[in-house]
């Protein structure tokens, strides 16, 4: 599978090189990847894929058993060097992560004593954008709510990097639109970065620079998102259609009731096929749930 990230040679915000991580049956294996500086690259994959395994080894939460993983030019890990990076980097977890019995105001007060770039003029301008009630304890406020109160502590203290797990889970679409909003801003600065995973592919469609799509622990594809719309098309054919093809032009199928669903290679298509644009999500089912043919093996 492609993977042009791999050995990417320019200034990262994250690189992880040859990282693997054993958990009982389940194995992170050979995850190579960048984030370039300047960029937001959306991590997608089904449930148990490893990527929140990932997000905690870049906040040095855990260690690889073998690779790298490397943060803001340091090596993540339970280092000195590693923990003068806190006001450097905002996480947005899955859970908000956040003291439940504290009221907004207080949740602010106690992180202006964490972060010593904390910025209380920054909080108080996303706290009214997100309209978060400052009097209500964390554990009064629904899960999207909880999730706006995560994204403004993380954006309130001057970070380079915002490493964000379903950030936008639970919001409704006016405000995953303002989120999208934010992020793209946060990224107009040279020196800013994200890391994002969703379910919602459609968001990381709007605001990502690179996908990395990870399947039972291993990259699959990982490459800039323009590059894969330009690359891949889908193709809606009957099976003596797909027959006539030529070689290498389909890559994965999936069959239902008489019709053939296929990722096809734009640069392969016969001039006059209709072909349908490729969302990052067809590309995900094909690749996951498609048959592979075998003139397809080592093309993708």
């Amino acid at each position: 599978m492609e993977n042009r990230l791999r050995d990417y040679a320019g200034s990262c915000a994250v690189q992880l090189a040859g990282v693997c991580k054993r958990y009982g049956d389940f194995a992170l294996q050979d995850v190579s990847f960048a984030l370039p500086t300047g960029c937001v690259l959306g991590l997608i994959g089904e449930n148990g894929a490893g990527k929140s395994t990932l997000m905690r080894m870049m906040l040095g939460c855990c260690a690889p058993d073998s690779g790298s993983v490397r943060v803001l030019g340091q090596e993540a890990g339970a280092s000195r060097e590693f923990a003068a990076l806190r006001n450097d980097i905002g996480v947005v977890l899955d859970d908000a992560c956040l003291p439940e019995e504290l009221t907004v105001a207080q949740t602010a007060r106690m992180m202006r004593g964490i972060y010593t770039g904390w910025d209380d003029k920054a909080f108080d301008a996303l706290a009214r954008r997100f309209a978060l009630p400052g009097d209500k304890v964390v554990r009064q406020l629904s899960r999207g709510t909880r999730m706006k109160l995560a994204l403004a502590c993380a954006m309130s203290h001057g970070a380079r990097l915002l490493v964000l797990d379903e950030a936008t889970g639970g919001l409704d679409p006016v405000v995953r639109d303002d989120v999208l909003d934010l992020l793209n801003d946060f990224t107009r600065e040279e020196s800013h970065s994200v890391l994002i995973s969703s379910h919602i592919v459609s968001d990381l469609e709007k605001i990502c620079d690179y996908i990395v799509f990870l399947h039972e622990g291993r990259v699959l594809l990982a490459d800039e998102k323009d590059a894969l719309a330009e690359r891949y098309a889908m193709l809606t054919l009957g099976e003596g259609e797909l027959a006539a093809l030529d070689s290498g032009c389909a890559l994965r199928i999936l069959r239902s009731h008489g019709a053939v669903r296929a990722l096809a290679l734009k640069e392969r298509l016969p001039a006059g096929l209709q072909a349908e644009r490729c969302a990052i999500e067809d590309i995900m089912l094909l690749l996951t749930k498609g048959e592979e043919l075998d003139h397809a093996r080592n093309t993708l």
